[in-house]
């Protein structure tokens, strides 16, 4: 190596440790700024929202501004409530039965892989899936309060009823879009059927197995909420049942947002894990 090139060596290596340092704070604050103009119409409505419960509503029927609380009064409950510790034990018990329930409804990963790679398996199960499937988990709530009572088991297997039928059908496409060749290439090199199954079917088939996840768990989300609303007494769902009896339309929606924002933040959070877990598929980043 000639001399000439060594100071170019070493700009190289002086410039790799700038490349990873973080952005800096006015970088920050200029994204941040950017992104506004798309929340304008998010911002408009808040303001709309406002003028109709402080001004509109009260005009027409004074009676009427309670029906649609203002997000100023919004904002005041769910800071009392923060503050209290109120939400947070709801939003924990809500939390723990979506796990526990996530934690059940993960056997429909290796039943899936079994039914996309068995035809035989396929062919027993598929009847009974499709007889189940179309029906909507809260209409297994009359039958679940007498299997289980009201308590957290019987809002965990409605929450797992939500959950079980994305995964699973997911699961069992992503295994028949296996790439046949990739297959028979392992088979050829000598390797055994549960290695095949392990590194080439399962990871090829884990982008439809991680979009039928964001799937059960947005759906059992929605299902957990039903579920409290009948069976339960804490949670989300049972806050806003509470809060319906005894009028407290500012509660209610303190509770909802809570809900669409933790199935947000969930969202987020397994698109940031499969983002890791599978930079090769473009699919899961968007």
């Amino acid at each position: 190596m000639s001399e000439s090139e060594t100071p170019i060596q070493e700009t190289r290596i002086n410039l790799a440790p700038a490349e990873r340092t973080s952005p800096s704070i006015s970088v920050r604050l200029l994204r941040l700024f950017s992104s506004l103009p798309n929340l304008g119409l998010l911002i408009f409505l808040i303001i709309a929202w406002q003028l109709a419960s402080t001004v509109w509503l009260p005009s027409i029927d004074p009676h009427m501004a309670v029906l649609m609380p203002a997000p100023t009064l919004i904002a005041k409950t769910a800071a009392a409530m923060i503050a209290s510790g109120e939400l947070f034990y709801h939003l924990t018990a809500s939390l723990k039965r979506e796990a526990m329930a996530f934690l059940f409804s993960a056997v429909a990963i290796p039943l899936g892989i079994a039914m996309g790679w068995w035809r035989l398996v396929y062919n027993q199960v598929q009847p009974i899936m499709e007889i189940l499937r179309p029906i909507p988990p809260l209409a297994w709530i009359p039958l679940s309060i007498l299997w289980f009572g009201l308590g957290d088991e019987q809002n965990e297997f409605i929450i797992f009823l939500g959950m079980f039928f994305p995964i699973l059908v997911n699961t069992i496409v992503g295994v028949k879009n296996i790439e046949p060749n990739l297959v028979r290439a392992a088979r050829s090199l000598g390797a055994p059927e549960y290695k095949v199954l392990g590194r080439v079917v399962f990871k090829g088939a884990l982008p439809q197995i991680i979009t039928g996840v964001r799937i059960g768990l947005g759906v059992g989300w929605m299902a957990l909420v039903a579920a409290e609303l009948v069976g339960a007494n804490s949670g989300l769902g049972f806050l806003i049942n509470d809060a319906r009896s005894m009028l407290r339309t500012d509660v209610i929606v303190v509770g909802m947002l809570t809900i669409g924002l933790i199935g947000l933040l969930i969202d987020i959070a397994i698109r940031m894990i499969s983002r890791r877990l599978l930079p090769w598929s473009l699919a899961l980043g968007r």
